[in-house]
């Protein structure tokens, strides 16, 4: 398979597509989590870390979420990252969505909604993050993290964001956060997805 170029590209063209894309992608994705923590089976790496945290400020999910990605932002620094638009509209949207889609989803305590929950939630994921990865509009906080590391360390990004991921999930668990078959269910799956469905969705620039 070709590599797909993902590299940051500026609004020179289809501005209305490429941001609605991204934006779009991007409330899909907070929509996504929100299931997922609704299911009460484990949540996604980030998720379990946010949990943890939440249950010692007593702040909204969403909060909690933007906040996280707040303060990876500043760890972007000393890697010499830039942010894009995608990054500050990554903080913004996913944080509201998550909050608002909780807000209307309850708990699930039967078996086969906490499992429709989850699948659900899993594969609006990958549709999410592929969407809006492939507007090309810059990489979202915890992606700019990786690549920044991955870029100065000299390692693999696979290295890396396992290295991230399960520092993350134990930091999270320590703190009280939940870990089960959903962490395990999105970390098998979501690279699969988001690279099976890049091809559709990522803008490519046009000859002149």
């Amino acid at each position: 398979m070709a590599q797909i170029d993902l590299r940051p590209v500026r609004i020179t063209r289809d501005p209305t597509r490429r941001s609605v894309q991204l934006l779009a992608g991007l409330a899909l994705y907070g929509t996504s989590v929100a299931l997922v923590t609704r299911a009460g089976l484990g949540l996604e790496p980030w998720s379990v870390l946010a949990e943890g945290v939440l249950k010692h400020t007593g702040l909204s999910f969403g909060t909690v979420t933007g906040l996280i990605s707040v303060v990876v932002l500043l760890l972007w620094i000393p890697l010499r990252q830039r942010p894009g638009i995608g990054t500050i509209a990554n903080v913004v949207v996913i944080s509201v969505m998550v909050d608002a889609v909780r807000a209307v989803v309850p708990d699930q305590h039967d078996l086969a909604w906490q499992i429709a929950l989850l699948a659900g939630g899993i594969a609006l994921n990958g549709v999410a993050t592929a969407t809006y990865v492939g507007a090309r509009l810059g990489p979202g906080p915890r992606d700019g993290l990786m690549t920044g590391l991955a870029a100065r360390t000299g390692w693999s990004v696979r290295l890396v964001r396992t290295g991230i991921e399960v520092t993350v999930v134990v930091v999270g668990f320590f703190l009280g956060g939940t870990v089960g078959v959903g962490t395990v269910l999105y970390a098998l799956a979501i690279g699969p997805l988001t690279q099976a469905l890049l091809p559709y969705v990522v803008w490519r620039e046009r000859a002149a």
